[in-house]
């Protein structure tokens, strides 16, 4: 499915916003020199897209954290049980998944601010209900309303990324999306515990539509269509599925769709399973749990940093992604043998140092997958990314209940998924990407 060069640029020629864009990332190609003030333009025409993308990617984890200090007040408020309040959690996740699947093909047919300026509307009128919501019947059913409407921000937000770019500028892109969603799911639940202490639960819907309205007027101010009408597709809910069975069909596109996905699952694991393993197990406080948490996720940042400031454009993104699932695969089979005894009682201090290694190598797994696999689709980008998102999503919540399987008492279950999440990323990255191949 890769298009040629000649194809490529006879569409980025019709691009007229995207061109300002790229101007940013590169000044130097299409800005002559000495002309310092197209330049600063170009560069703060492509700062206000990366915020403006950055803030729909952020979006959803924050829906998700920012609630996670609420959940007992929700449960005293709303007289219901912890396990359905909990559903609420399980209901937005599962919206998130769906709606990709849903919003991704619609933007391919009429284009990306279309269906984003109304999902960001659906986004804002739910989460405002959700405010009000009298029942905890009623408060699931409007996060999964939410959920749905929010995964418009994450489908399209890559979508548009591939409008605006290609090969190594792409892989830089996302790599600066992931320091923005890395920071939103660290600062959601601090966010989250300062509202509290002004208000109640309701508040912190209150304050995320406020968000959202602020968002939504971001998105139809500033960021421009991306999609241009003869790049569309125009069938209908047929044409869509056959563009989805087109883009699996596509061995390569799968494998780095799966290898991803398996990538984030073993990161969703740890997500998962850290608070009982680092505070249940190995005795830790909630404070110690939360430096150790801050910690891995600067890691993944930072590495996330490294991929895209440095390695990208000097080594190919294949051989970065192949060093990241390598070190994944090693980190969870150290943290196998240390949870399973092998090595006699270890302390807090090595899986810790284990769990910091996993989690900052998935700052080179996860930008370069999206980015080799988004490079193949650029006639379905929108579909291309659902298809990413729901496949992450969906395996990770798979992954997520069997950490616990053996319950709160070990950690091995939670090594155990993320080694055989790891090494089946491997195996499809190696089985069905094959990049020596198309190096050949």
């Amino acid at each position: 499915m890769p298009e040629s060069g000649a194809s490529r640029a006879q569409q980025e020629r019709t691009h007229i916003s995207t061109t300002q864009v790229v101007a940013a990332e590169s000044a130097a190609t299409v800005t002559p020199p000495g002309n310092p003030a197209a330049t600063d333009a170009a560069r703060r025409t492509g700062l206000l897209v990366t915020l403006v993308l950055g803030g729909l990617t952020a979006l959803p984890p924050l829906s998700m954290d920012m609630y996670l200090p609420a959940l007992p007040a929700v449960t005293e408020s709303l007289h219901a049980s912890a396990a359905t309040v909990q559903l609420t959690l399980t209901a937005c996740l599962t919206g998130m998944a769906l709606g990709q699947v849903v919003v991704g093909p619609m933007s391919d047919r009429w284009g990306r601010r279309r269906p984003l300026l109304l999902g960001m509307i659906i986004y804002v009128v739910a989460t405002a209900i959700c405010v009000f919501a009298p029942t905890a019947e009623l408060l699931i059913g409007f996060r999964l309303l939410q959920g749905l409407a929010g995964a418009a921000g994450i489908v399209i937000a890559r979508a548009v990324v591939r409008d605006m770019y290609d090969g190594v500028e792409m892989a830089r892109f996302f790599s600066t999306l992931m320091l923005i969603s890395g920071v939103a799911p660290i600062v959601a639940p601090l966010i989250g515990g300062q509202v509290l202490r002004f208000t109640d639960w309701r508040g912190i819907f209150a304050v995320l539509t406020v968000v959202g309205v602020v968002l939504t007027l971001v998105v139809w101010k500033w960021l421009h269509e991306t999609l241009p009408p003869q790049d569309r597709h125009t069938g209908g809910i047929g044409d869509a599925l056959r563009t989805m069975r087109g883009l699996l069909a596509d061995r390569v596109f799968t494998g780095y769709m799966i290898a991803g996905s398996l990538a984030f699952a073993a990161l969703f694991s740890y997500v998962s399973a850290s608070p009982f393993v680092v505070q249940e197990i190995y005795g830790a406080s909630p404070q110690t749990f939360s430096l150790l948490f801050g910690i891995n996720s600067v890691g993944l940042i930072v590495v996330g940093q490294i991929n895209g400031k440095v390695l990208v454009g000097r080594i190919s993104l294949d051989k970065a992604l192949a060093f990241g699932l390598s070190v994944i695969v090693l980190a969870a089979a150290a943290l196998l043998l240390m949870t399973s005894g092998v090595f006699g009682h270890v302390g807090l201090v090595p899986v810790a140092a284990g769990l910091f290694v996993l989690m900052s190598a998935m700052g080179l797994a996860m930008p370069n997958t999206n980015a080799q696999a988004l490079m193949r689709t650029k006639h379905a980008a929108g579909s291309a990314s659902a298809l990413l998102g729901t496949s992450s999503f969906l395996i990770g919540a798979v992954a997520s209940p069997l950490v616990g399987i053996a319950g709160e008492g070990t950690a091995v279950p939670m090594a155990v998924v993320q080694l055989v999440c790891a090494v089946g990323a491997m195996g499809c990255f190696l089985g069905l990407c094959r990049p020596w191949q198309r190096v050949a």
